[in-house]
């Protein structure tokens, strides 16, 4: 409810005229404590300095904006230049990698080449000493064989001439 409406209850309801002074100053006292005070309202010439501080700080900030934008591209355009080393850097250690790879091709093919020569020297080797393990053992053989005839031979020879000399 307003302060009017309820002062004008008020006084309707009271007859003493004592007492309708009393609310009167009640109501002009709630007025005056809530509305603004002299301090708290802010005057033209308040109102025009502080917005020109305002001013004169956004201008300080939109400098420093602007500084920070700058001093920001020259660091965004260092770290573009250094990205464009690393690139070059990673282009070369690509060349150099497939270079490697190629190589690492070619010694592969190389040595499976060798090894394939090896394989074929070895089985002919295998072979020759397979051939010498033959003919070995047929020398053998026939020595054997010559041995126990050169055997029989002399004892046969023991024997006739134990029959014959007597």
């Amino acid at each position: 409810m307003s302060i009017a409406l309820k002062l004008f209850e008020q006084l309707t309801e009271t007859t003493d005229e004592r007492e309708r002074l009393r609310l009167i100053a009640d109501a002009i006292g709630t007025l005056e404590d809530s509305w603004p005070r002299p301090a708290d309202i802010a005057r033209a010439g308040d109102v025009r300095e502080s917005e020109l501080r305002l001013q004169k700080e956004i201008e300080s900030v939109r400098k420093e904006i602007r500084e920070s934008e700058l001093r920001l591209q020259k660091e965004i355009e260092s770290v573009r230049k250094e990205i464009e080393v690393v690139r070059r850097e990673i282009e070369v250690v690509r060349r150099e990698i497939e270079v490697v790879r190629k190589e690492a091709a070619e010694s592969e093919a190389r040595l499976r080449k060798e090894i394939e020569q090896i394989r074929l020297e070895t089985e002919r080797v295998r072979g020759e000493i397979r051939g010498v393990e033959t003919r070995l053992h047929q020398a053998l053989h026939r020595q054997t064989i010559w041995i126990i005839g050169a055997v029989g031979a002399v004892a046969g020879l023991i024997r006739l001439l134990e029959y014959l000399l007597p």
